[in-house]
This record gives C-alpha cells, sequence and structure tokens, in this order.
C-alpha cells in the first residue's frame, strides 16, 4: 500500500523541475493526480505517463487559479491534497534594480497571489467537505536572507507567512499546511551556476527534484507529520549554513 493511497492531488507547476519529481513521487504513492502547468506539452506527456488529467494554466493570469480549483474538483471530485510548485522562471544574478514592473507582476500572481487563492479555496473545500486535507508550498531559502531575485524572494517571503495563516486558520478542522525550502535544485525555473554553488554546499552536490519529492511525500503523509503544520522545512544539503567566513 501507498502512503497516499486514496488521496487526491492538485499539483501545480508539475511539468518539470520540483513539481515534476513530486507529481511522480505522489503517483507513486497511490494519491490521483490533477496536474497543471504553462507548458501544455510537457504537462500533457507526463499526466499520460502517470495516469493522471492535467489542464494548462497560465497563473500569471489572477483569474486562472480561481477557475484552475474549480476545475479540480470538476476532474477529482474531492481535492484532499494541494501542492503549489508553480514559478515563473528566474535568472539568479538579477539584482532589486534589474527586475522589471513586468517580472514583479509575474512572479507575485503565480507564487503569491495563486497560493492564496489555490489555499483558501482548499481550505474551504476541505473544511466543508470534513477532508483529511493537507497542502504544501514550494518557499525558498530566498524567502529568509536577500540572495538577489527581489521579486522571488519577497514572493517566497509571503508564501512563507501564508502557509502560517493556513495552518492557524485550518488546524482546527485536522488540515495541515506546511513548505518546503529547496537548496540548488537545477532545472525547472532555476538558472544558477551550479559547479559554483556546489562549492558552497556542506553536503557537496545540488539537489534533485527527488530530494525534495520524498520530503514532500513525508510531509504529506499521516504516518511521518502528522503532527507537523505551520512549518517550512529546508532541504538544502546544508546550503543555508553557507557563511562567507571560512570555516576553522
Amino acid at each position: 500500500m501507498g502512503l497516499l493511497d486514496g488521496d487526491t492531488a492538485l499539483v501545480t507547476g508539475a511539468a518539470s523541475g520540483i513539481g515534476r519529481g513530486i507529481a511522480r513521487a505522489l503517483a507513486g504513492e497511490g494519491a490521483r493526480l490533477l496536474l497543471s502547468d504553462v507548458s501544455g506539452d510537457a504537462g500533457q506527456a507526463l499526466a499520460q505517463e502517470l495516469g493522471a488529467a492535467f489542464i494548462a494554466a497560465d497563473l500569471t493570469d489572477p483569474a486562472a487559479a480561481r477557475a484552475l480549483f474549480v476545475e479540480a474538483e470538476r476532474a477529482l471530485g474531492t481535492v484532499s491534497i494541494l501542492v503549489h510548485s508553480a514559478s515563473p522562471r528566474r535568472r539568479e544574478e538579477q539584482t532589486m534594480l534589474a527586475v522589471t514592473e513586468a517580472e514583479w507582476d509575474a512572479m507575485v500572481n503565480v507564487g503569491l497571489r495563486a497560493g492564496f487563492v489555490l489555499g483558501q479555496a482548499a481550505g474551504v473545500h476541505m473544511k466543508a467537505r470534513g477532508v483529511n486535507g493537507r497542502m504544501l508550498f514550494i518557499t525558498s531559502l530566498h524567502a529568509h536572507s536577500p540572495r538577489n531575485l527581489p521579486h522571488y524572494s519577497a514572493t517566497k517571503a509571503g508564501q512563507t507567512m501564508l502557509v502560517k495563516e493556513l495552518a492557524r486558520a485550518l488546524g482546527g478542522d485536522g488540515i495541515r499546511v506546511n513548505a518546503i525550502a529547496p537548496g540548488a535544485i537545477p532545472g525547472g525555473g532555476f538558472a544558477a551556476d551550479v559547479a559554483a554553488l556546489e562549492k558552497k554546499i556542506p553536503l557537496g552536490r545540488a539537489g534533485t527534484p527527488e530530494d525534495i519529492a520524498g520530503m514532500a511525500v513525508a510531509l504529506l503523509s499521516d504516518r511521518f507529520s502528522r503532527y507537523v503544520t505551520g512549518t517550512t522545512v529546508a532541504v538544502d544539503g546544508g546550503l543555508a549554513l553557507y557563511n562567507w567566513i571560512p570555516a576553522s
């Protein structure tokens, strides 16, 4: 038996990178899935591989998140798991003075506004149906310290607090809400000098989507995390420990 047998999950940003890894892991643990991504071809291909449903959604459109959850209810009936992994691509070297208003709006719309809309809709849905609900947001180390990408950092910091607010509001109904803050995970929206970053990672390598997916399954599973809510788990190989002062 899988850890998530009988569960139904909506996964955003599922066509590549971390979202793709999580979708595969949830399917492997028995969950029935509705996948969503702005990339229709890649998303459809993954859905076919996993025996899942797929809907293309451009979450930069403020109305798209609400429509997506309506489609999730139609496709799955009851939604017991929400995973919000969608994020626009970004360039790690972008500084505060380089980000455009359009890039800011797109990042906030996809990460924070859509996260709010989907989280609220999922919470109302799960509470009304008495579901053993769980939500997982993919945030970032950027939420906790400035690392360039101000639009991304601000969005992920907002998501971190959104997780806490949802967890507080829904805990009385047994609905758990958590986040994962990945480290350097090449692929998906992440683009950087991986070789240079690996020199700063205590475990000596960049991460993989599968590294994140394993923790996702653990946090979404009642077997391992039934008393965990409102928290962010860093899965980063120790990257957050990096300090420019050499260790003695």
